[in-house]
């Protein structure tokens, strides 16, 4: 993000990398300012509290993330199969860009805020189910095509996949290593394919 983009966009940008760091118990308003380099009221004119910047922010990423979700796993021409691997290895790719400090934003925020914010979790979740429905529809295919197995609902195996991975990311942080990603991935393929 450049220095002339909207101090709305900024503030998201900072509170994103922020919280993706930190958490956001641990992120006060005064550090974001201090890193986008803003003035305190210019971050009460565009949110009224820091729930409300919160809310802001998973949003963004999370429609951000739709995008990476729709290219991937949706849109491509790639065989089922072969989107989810890639979707994977787009993943594993950014965890070690950034040295494995970071796990999924909307994971880790969930895991803190669930039980701290009715509004975040509520909105957490509704992301979490937005991204079951990408893996689901891509699975649909795999079944249609004959290339995953078809004894369990794509809605269950998209509920799996969506759990473990989570799992997979914080192991993959917490080790530093994308080793419990690759793991996921292997173990979770041989046992979805037809």
């Amino acid at each position: 993000m450049t220095t002339k983009a909207p101090t709305r966009d900024l503030l998201i940008q900072v509170g994103m990398n922020t919280f993706a760091e930190h958490g956001y118990t641990a992120t006060g308003i005064n550090t974001v300012l201090k890193a986008a380099g803003v003035p305190k009221g210019s971050f009460y004119h565009y949110f009224s509290s820091k729930e409300a910047f919160g809310l802001a922010v998973v949003e963004v990423f999370a429609e951000d993330y739709d995008e990476r979700f729709q290219a991937l796993l949706v849109n491509s021409h790639d065989a089922p199969v072969a989107r989810l691997r890639h979707y994977f290895e787009d993943v594993r790719q950014a965890m070690a860009e950034c040295g494995h400090t970071r796990g999924c934003l909307i994971g880790t925020l969930g895991q803190e805020m669930s039980s701290q914010s009715d509004c975040l979790r509520d909105a957490l979740d509704a992301i979490f189910k937005r991204w079951e429905g990408y893996f689901t529809s891509c699975l649909k295919e795999g079944q249609a095509d004959g290339s995953v197995r078809d004894d369990i609902t794509p809605q269950a195996m998209a509920a799996f996949i969506l759990a473990g991975w989570q799992g997979a990311l914080l192991r993959s942080k917490m080790a530093r290593t994308c080793e419990p990603l690759t793991e996921f991935e292997n173990t979770l393929l041989a046992c979805i394919k037809r």
